[in-house]
């Protein structure tokens, strides 16, 4: 399957077993031929989305709390976007996940409210030399206190974070909010903090800016207090964009993801704390 979800065991597992069936491969069972690496064909690296704090539950063993924040792995950076309310539930569930605070090289931060960055200040007491990216929106005593333990770079315009990421820019009027494009051999996987400016506007956004179809959107899509027509109109015009699969979670509400449900059947994740998304052969 080319975008699959599990927890982080079975990963390590799957992980395990390739390495197993590499080394046999290159060496043989009775590692009597060496096959030269050159011959072997270059597999493609997969994309591995862990949610590491929300208040929707996949994984009993973690904690909830109303808040986001994703691990992405397989870009040549590791990056981590949005940190959650809680510093102490955000390290306790990476910590759970095997997943080393230390080893990230990039924060983006979605928006400026307090369940999307009110983690930072603990994880930088562990990491404080990654690079954070936050709009340049984002009041000046915030900004002030990421610049006194690690390196601040403000995003107004749509900007490359690293090979295949890249921001959507500053949105929205009243709430500014970026998101995060993850340009795969698939299509874009977009992550969003709130949505506050429409999720709608921030796909279209996304597919201008990269000229590139969608394959998946994840993260909080701000319909918890929608009502039922303009919940279900919305959702009519997400499909519209050509998205091809559906994860929302955190402040999407438990309606929208219902409904979101059937209409995208088993293209629809139910996302949750803990959940592991993988795009097999992204890069």
């Amino acid at each position: 399957m080319p975008i699959s979800s599990r927890n982080k065991k079975q990963i390590e597992n799957e992980k395990m077993t390739a390495r197993k069936h590499l080394f046999l491969f290159l060496f043989g069972a009775s590692l009597s031929v060496l096959i030269p690496l050159s011959i072997c064909p270059v597999k493609a690296e997969d994309l591995n989305l862990t949610i590491v704090y929300d208040n929707n539950l996949y994984d009993q063993n973690l904690e909830t709390r109303w808040g986001f924040s994703c691990y992405v792995e397989g870009p040549e950076k590791t990056l981590l976007f949005d940190v959650g309310g809680e510093g102490s539930v955000l390290i306790n569930n990476m910590k759970k996940l095997s997943i080393d605070p230390g080893g990230i090289d990039t924060v983006v931060l979605s928006h400026s409210h307090h369940d999307h960055i009110g983690g930072l200040s603990r994880f930088l007491a562990i990491n404080p030399s990654v690079t954070v990216y936050a709009p340049r929106s984002f009041p000046s005593n915030v900004k002030n206190k990421i610049k006194q333990t690690a390196r601040l770079i403000e995003v107004h315009d749509p900007m490359e974070i690293c090979q295949n990421v890249k921001s959507t820019g500053e949105l929205g009027r009243i709430i500014k909010e970026e998101a995060l494009i993850i340009e795969t051999l698939r299509g874009l996987v977009i992550i969003t903090g709130c949505a506050h400016p429409g999720i709608v506007k921030i796909i279209e956004r996304s597919k201008e800016i990269t000229k590139t179809g969608v394959q998946m959107v994840l993260g909080g899509f701000h319909l918890c207090s929608t009502d039922l027509p303009e919940l279900k109109q919305i959702i009519k015009e997400v499909k519209q964009t050509g998205c091809r699969k559906i994860a929302p979670c955190h402040c999407s509400g438990d309606l929208a993801r219902k409904y979101f449900e059937k209409v995208y059947g088993k293209d629809f994740i139910g996302a949750g704390v803990g959940m592991t998304i993988t795009v097999e052969d992204a890069f």
